[in-house]
């Protein structure tokens, strides 16, 4: 189906829902300890959170555009693939399926783990196994068909703006801990790219807010209004609530206490009954952006295996004949999330996933110059504000990430581009298959 053919009923205030749905997730609640701990102190965390914020705000009004001119499906893997050619199409899908996504499930799967095994009292040792038994829950779930990974995604929506409304109100009401310029009190090296790094976790899900450009009543109004007004409200939501935590605990405390920060801010604010509901709609949440992962991500090695692009594309691309779900397709983005959250601890895969995916979003960023140049049939729909400054962000944004990573985390950078590498034969030898294959009919 082209998105000329899709009915164009969305509005504004649906269009900024959608933002805000799939920017908040699991890292509001994970990241302040470590944002601190990384920054320095409360101040420069802060900051962090802002800094994250703009780049966040340039990347999804520039990929905006990007999605207008190419409208397909596919997303990042679809508008490398235009712009740069099959290669770079592939290696972006090829990331996406072997790192990426599998990082996001097992890191999000860890959370949702060490949130359950401290709220219920379990050992720290069974964290790793809850959330292999979630993971494994909700890829079931989805396999049995889209409208019930549907249903959690549509609780867990509500569930994720409560605690977030109650602990940002209440603790900055009644919190009376200084907020700014308190010492983070960590041992590991002060990096403002780790912390801005950390912040960007947070806001991943940006990419999907061009998505649905095609089945938008007023693209070129609209679009803009609900990715600035979506982030710009996701940004005083996250800043709120790190006030308000701030403000209730201590900043080295919130370090100490890294995922389970929030609730014990929460235990402070509502009591002990009162931080176990609070708690419950964090696990609501980030049990929803689990999901959320496990029914999009599959789809990525699914459309690879649809054009041949992966080894074992025949089995990857096969439809359960009931369900009508990718079924191979998710159970390989299972396994290696499995194995993921089995070699590293939660915080460690979400910045492995975060580095890799902006070496290809600033390739997508620099696009839309690409896209300009040439010029398209969909230039009238929607043009990203204050071009090329707003472009420049969004490349500058992602060098920086990029490059502060390489240098103080060089080996987790390196595995990670030698994986991406790895893709390198893989390309050539589909590509050698695919040609064989069509010699073979010619003949």
């Amino acid at each position: 189906m082209d998105k000329a053919d899709l009915q164009k009923n969305i509005g504004f205030i649906v269009a900024t829902s959608l933002v805000i749905g799939t920017v908040i997730g699991s890292g509001i609640f994970m990241k302040p300890g470590i944002v601190i701990a990384s920054a320095g102190d409360s101040t420069m965390a802060l900051w962090a959170w802002v800094i994250g914020g703009i780049i966040t705000l340039a990347s999804g009004l520039t990929i905006a555009e990007v999605s207008v001119k190419i409208p397909k499906t596919g997303g990042l893997y679809a508008y490398l693939e235009e712009v740069y050619g099959k290669f770079w199409g592939f290696l972006c899908g090829w990331v996406q399926t072997i790192i990426y996504g599998p990082a996001v499930i097992g890191a999000i799967g860890l959370y949702f783990g060490s949130l359950v095994a401290g709220l219920f009292g379990f050992s720290d040792n069974s964290k790793t196994i809850i959330g292999i038994i979630s993971v494994i829950f909700l890829c079931i779930v989805n396999l049995l068909g889209t409208q019930y990974g549907g249903f959690i995604q549509s609780l867990s929506t509500f569930g994720k703006l409560v605690p977030i409304a109650l602990i940002a109100v209440f603790g900055i009401w009644q919190g009376d801990v200084p907020v700014f310029g308190m010492e983070s009190e960590s041992s590991q090296a002060v990096s403002m790219g780790a912390a801005v790094l950390a912040t960007l976790w947070a806001y991943d899900g940006w990419i999907n807010v061009g998505f649905v450009a095609g089945e938008m009543k007023n693209p070129a109004k609209t679009l803009p209004k609900a990715i600035i007004t979506g982030i710009i409200i996701v940004m005083i939501a996250y800043l709120s609530v790190n006030i308000a935590m701030l403000h209730i605990l201590p900043a080295n405390k919130i370090v100490e206490l890294g995922p389970n920060a929030a609730k014990e801010a929460a235990t402070l604010l509502f009591g002990e009954m009162g931080g176990k509901l609070i708690a419950i709609g964090i696990l609501i949440s980030i049990f929803g952006a689990l999901n959320g992962k496990i029914l999009t991500f599959p789809r990525i090695p699914f459309a690879m295996a649809e054009d041949k692009l992966l080894p074992g594309a025949k089995w990857l691309s096969r439809v359960h004949p009931k369900f009508k779900t990718p079924v191979q397709a998710t159970i390989l983005q299972l396994v290696i999330a499995i194995i993921m959250m089995l070699a590293g601890n939660p915080d460690r895969l979400s910045d492995i996933a975060i580095f890799t995916v902006f070496l290809f979003y600033g390739l997508a960023f620099y696009a839309v110059f690409l896209l300009r140049k040439n010029g398209t049939d969909n230039d009238h729909l929607y043009k990203v504000p204050l071009y090329p400054v707003t472009p420049i962000i969004a490349i500058l944004g992602a060098i920086y990430i990029v490059g502060s990573t390489l240098i103080h985390n060089p080996v987790d950078s390196l595995f990670s581009i030698f994986i991406s590498l790895s893709g390198l034969p893989i390309y050539k030898m589909v590509k050698s298959q695919k040609t064989k294959t069509t010699i073979r009919k010619v003949s």
